[in-house]
């Protein structure tokens, strides 16, 4: 996988201080997409495992909180970044206790493969759908077009459940 740039302090990109990374590869390419330089799969910079730790050590360091991970682009779910993907998101649950990931993609929730599925699992929030530019409005919040909807998966209970924002200017 290649990733496009990573910030290791973040306040744009979902709710408080986060890491964020902006991945390489989407095959959506949306008309008004503000983020052209991620397309290509082999742009920006490979993705190895010094990224990876510190991405792991960044959310844990406690002279800086931060709340989660951002994962953006591009598009984290296409599927030449996937494996990538659920290898850090597996990661940041089993050693970051307590911060959540958020996650942008042009795929909606009923299309994604099982693969791309087994990422979502891992996931606090989804932000899905392609970027539309006769629907951007910009009151809204965490997403660019009003057909892309914020989905929050509630990990704290016993069974997975799944809310879903679709109106609401969040």
């Amino acid at each position: 996988m290649y990733y496009h740039h990573y910030y290791p302090i973040d306040v744009v990109n979902g709710p408080g201080t986060r890491c964020t990374l902006f991945v390489s590869g989407c095959e959506h390419q949306c008309k008004g997409c503000y983020n052209q330089s991620t397309w290509r799969l082999d742009g920006g910079h490979p993705f190895d495992e010094a990224l990876f730790e510190r991405i792991i050590a960044d959310l844990n360091d406690s002279r800086i909180p931060r709340r989660g991970l951002s994962l953006s682009g591009g598009d984290p779910l296409h599927p030449a970044n996937v494996p990538t993907i659920l290898a850090l998101v597996q990661a940041v649950r089993a050693r970051c206790p307590g911060k959540d990931i958020w996650c942008w993609t042009g795929y909606r929730l009923d299309e994604l493969t099982a693969a791309q599925q087994a990422v979502v699992a891992y996931l606090d929030v989804l932000v899905d759908g392609r970027f539309e530019q006769t629907l951007a409005d910009p009151a809204l919040i965490w997403r660019g077009s009003s057909n892309q909807v914020i989905h929050h998966f509630d990990r704290s209970a016993a069974l997975w459940q799944h809310q879903t924002t679709l109106t609401q200017k969040e």
